[in-house]
């Protein structure tokens, strides 16, 4: 009987391939296995085994797998599960999924190898000189890889030559599968087994006296065994001795002492003791006893706790519950810089039981968090992470907390799968029978409509931890501050006088300008001209620290202009500010205190987000300037004022959810005000006191602010009671976007009639070289989804079967919000 399995190979195609496989190897192999297969004409691909079954292929003959990587699975059945919900959900294939899913380290990469063909022989005078070197190299060394003749050819481009090797019969190319995963061996020593008795120890010593520093070296060694009881590192023993490493290794040489690695994790936990979680006050109490009464009727829960009412520590205790049952919980965040202040909580509770997943930890680092969570193993009992940790395997989840819920953070925008992550971990709770809990001080409409709706249980705290008062919000007239002449740069009176108290009772301030750069328009005071992106159409912004223009869509930058580039003046003048701008006149404004910027530029490294929020906390920084990153549910316990330098430009945004937004994140960033006994302070500068949005952020009405937007909502047919379907269509030609859109948009008219929005150019019509055209889709709540994406796909294949439509790409994004 034949066999053969179907594979999931990290590319974005419609159908899995299939493959021929022995019958021991159906034996040996299972679902959610990595085996290398060959695909196209010589690409070599890690796929994981989706079904085994006798079925051969129909339209091709299958060929057979290249070789087996793993003895056990490194997917697992739910986590498949998982993987097709998504693909059929937001449109996108199993491959981009796998992709998405999996540490870079598990997909293996083939690397091309040239072999030199014995049978054949070859005389100098018919090669050229580059392809007389390598055919010499290749006959002192068997095999060469492609960056290998790179380097004996000091050339980029070397695959003429290889060609022209191949065509006289010269070489072979084969295709050899590498791992990119490389466990970190710590490399340890001991005295060697010969010296074990007193008697050749003695001699030893005696032998050494005319070498003291190795001497030294052993004595060091037997002092720090005894002490720690453990193994010696290396790297602790010539610390201890203060030797050089020549000085082991001539020990080591001398079969004095041996050698040895012991495989071990790259991230560990280093703490101290465990912390008893803190006792609930009677809101909190209340709170948990809710959800935990939420839960046995209904899997999702909606904790609603307005700014520092102690939401984490109701999740410690559900935590805590969960962990006695046995079962692995995943704590979700919106944002990296979040985890770096609840690892420590987390910690100090739960030791090495918590484990870290994100983007900016190495591939290395992210495939031992993998394997700890497939072993479910101790080290990862609780997996504190960002969207991607979703993806992780677990076996047994017991608790999903999902943490500041309304972020739009959680939805992955670019590439495929276009996931929204809370959305995700509520049905890979429901794979795995668990419960899920949303938190936030400022849900989003969908999670709280559905509240309302009684689908999700809704709990409710209103009173701040230790019943420490709301900040006072203020909102400041910045119009009629210019007319009075009473601003300072981008600064008020106001904000200065209070600044000014603040610091003087040793206070901390946070300053939030929503915008990054120094300022984002440059423009000639002669002409009006301002810079723009070659690529993209939006003006470049200026960045001082770097003395550069930069585009923040693209990547391009160039060097700060010292002239007008269409009419050679000098007078270049800055229009509108970011948080460069506000350090700069922080730092002229209160000389005599310490400031720091927290952006995307001063973030970029590891421990970017660390190194700022740790000297905030530990109040070596007095000003801190940032960006929303510092709205996320941080816990700075010695602010006493937070200051918006501009409301208006997230109000005035072009997109339905400006307004819930901007609640939201105003709301969110005055939270971070008088958490302790003091009452926090929030000034809010703005054009347009007399917006709705602000006056409600004022008084802190949530509910205001959902009737007012729900309203919205009914009216022009948005989400919650509305689905969306987003389809952007992209190419260098705008002429062919333009007509594939028409195109798309009529097709799509005939099914669904006046459902569709578009085509539509966005706000920022061409970015990285290419024009968009966006189509929306509005679907009902009666209205199948199922059936809407089967024929939103169908016109999808037939415009990609139009010869001149081929070229232009098209995103699908499910849920575009």
């Amino acid at each position: 009987m034949n066999y053969f399995i179907d594979i999931i190979l990290p590319i974005p195609l419609e159908k899995l391939f299939t493959y021929s496989i022995t019958a021991s190897e159906a034996d040996f192999l299972k679902v959610g296995s990595r085996v290398s297969v060959p695909f196209g004409k010589s690409k070599i691909y890690t796929g994981i085994v989706y079904r085994i079954h006798t079925n051969a292929p129909q339209v091709y003959e299958a060929k057979d797998i290249h070789q087996i990587l793993d003895e056990q699975p490194i997917v697992n059945a739910k986590q498949i599960q998982l993987w097709e919900w998504i693909a059929s959900y937001y449109l996108c294939t199993m491959g981009d999924v796998m992709r998405a899913a999996l540490p870079n380290a598990f997909i293996l990469e083939s690397e091309t190898v040239i072999i030199l063909n014995t049978n054949k022989t070859l005389n100098d005078s018919e090669l050229k000189d580059d392809d007389f070197l390598v055919y010499e190299a290749l006959h002192h060394q068997s095999s060469l890889k492609i960056h290998d003749i790179a380097n004996i050819l000091d050339k980029k481009n070397v695959l003429p030559v290889i060609k022209r090797l191949l065509d006289k019969d010269a070489v072979f190319v084969e295709e050899e599968i590498y791992e990119k995963y490389k466990p970190k061996l710590v490399r340890y020593v001991k005295l060697h087994s010969r010296f074990a008795s007193e008697k050749a120890l003695q001699t030893l010593l005696n032998d050494l006296k005319r070498a003291p520093k190795q001497s030294q070296v052993v004595l060091t060694l037997f002092s720090v065994s005894a002490k720690t009881k453990k193994p010696v590192k290396v790297s602790d023993l010539i610390d201890e001795s203060d030797a050089s490493h020549a000085i082991v290794k001539t020990l080591i040489d001398k079969s004095i002492l041996e050698e040895y690695y012991i495989q071990t994790d790259r991230v560990q936990y280093s703490g101290d003791d465990n912390e008893v979680s803190k006792v609930l006050n009677e809101f909190q109490t209340i709170a948990l006893q809710e959800i935990k009464e939420s839960f046995k009727n209904q899997n999702i829960a909606l904790l609603h706790g307005v700014t520092s009412s102690g939401k984490t520590e109701v999740y410690v205790k559900l935590i805590e519950d969960t962990l006695a049952l046995g079962k692995q919980v995943l704590y979700l965040l919106p944002e990296i810089a979040l985890t770096t202040q609840l690892v420590t909580r987390l910690q100090n509770y739960f030791g090495e039981q918590v484990a870290i997943y994100h983007s900016k930890y190495s591939s290395q680092e992210r495939v031992e968090v993998w394997n700890h969570v497939l072993e479910n193993n101790s080290k990862a009992q609780i997996v504190l992470g960002a969207r991607s940790s979703i993806f992780l395997p677990f076996d047994n989840l017991g608790l999903i907390i999902v943490d500041e819920e309304h972020e739009q953070s959680f939805k992955q925008f670019d590439p495929a799968p276009r996931y929204h992550a809370r959305d995700t971990a509520i049905v890979l709770a429901n794979i795995h029978h668990s419960k899920t809990l949303l938190g936030s001080a400022t849900p989003s409409l969908e999670s709280y409509f559905n509240a309302q709706q009684n689908k999700y249980g809704l709990v409710e705290i209103n009173m701040r931890y230790n019943n420490v008062l709301m900040p006072d919000i203020e909102l400041v007239d910045i119009k009629d501050k210019h007319k009075r002449k009473l601003m300072k740069g981008h600064f008020s009176d106001r904000l200065i006088d209070d600044m000014t108290e603040a610091l003087s009772e040793g206070q901390q301030i946070i300053l939030f300008q929503n915008r990054r750069g120094f300022s984002p328009i440059v423009e000639c005071n002669t002409c009006g001209h301002s810079p723009q992106c070659p690529n993209c159409d939006v003006s470049l912004t200026y960045h001082q620290y770097r003395d550069q223009l930069r585009c923040h869509y693209c990547g391009y930058h160039t060097v700060m202009l010292k002239n007008c580039s269409a009419c050679g003046s000098v007078e270049l003048d800055s229009k509108g500010f970011g948080t460069e701008q506000i350090e700069e006149e922080v730092k002229i404004l209160f000389p005599d205190y310490k400031v720091a910027r927290m952006d995307l530029d001063t973030t970029r490294g590891k421990y970017g987000y660390e190194k700022i929020i740790t000297a905030f906390e530990q109040q070596e920084v007095d000003i801190l300037v940032g960006t929303q990153m510092l709205t996320k549910g941080l816990d700075f316990r010695n602010v006493k004022l937070v200051g918006v330098l501009n409301a208006d430009n997230m109000l005035n945004f072009p997109d339905f959810r400006a307004h819930e937004r901007s609640f939201q994140l105003l709301l969110q960033v005055s939270g971070r005000a008088g958490r302790t006994d003091d009452r926090g302070k929030v000034l809010i500068q703005t054009y347009n006191p007399y917006h709705t949005i602000l006056q409600q952020v004022s008084t802190n009405d949530y509910m205001g602010m959902y009737k007012e937007q729900m309203n919205e909502r009914y009216n022009y047919k948005y989400p919650p009671i509305y689905k969306q379907i987003k389809i952007t269509l992209k190419h260098k030609d705008y002429n062919k976007v333009d007509m594939g859109s028409i195109w798309y948009a009529k097709s799509l008219r005939q099914i669904f009639g006046d459902a569709i929005l578009g085509p539509e150019s966005p706000p920022i019509g061409r970015i990285r070289n290419q024009f968009h055209k966006n189509i929306l889709i509005k679907i009902p709540k009666k209205q199948s989804l199922s059936k809407t994406k089967e024929a939103v796909i169908k016109v999808n294949n037939s415009f990609l079967s139009i010869k001149e439509f081929r070229s232009v790409k098209v995103i699908l994004n499910v849920d575009n919000f």
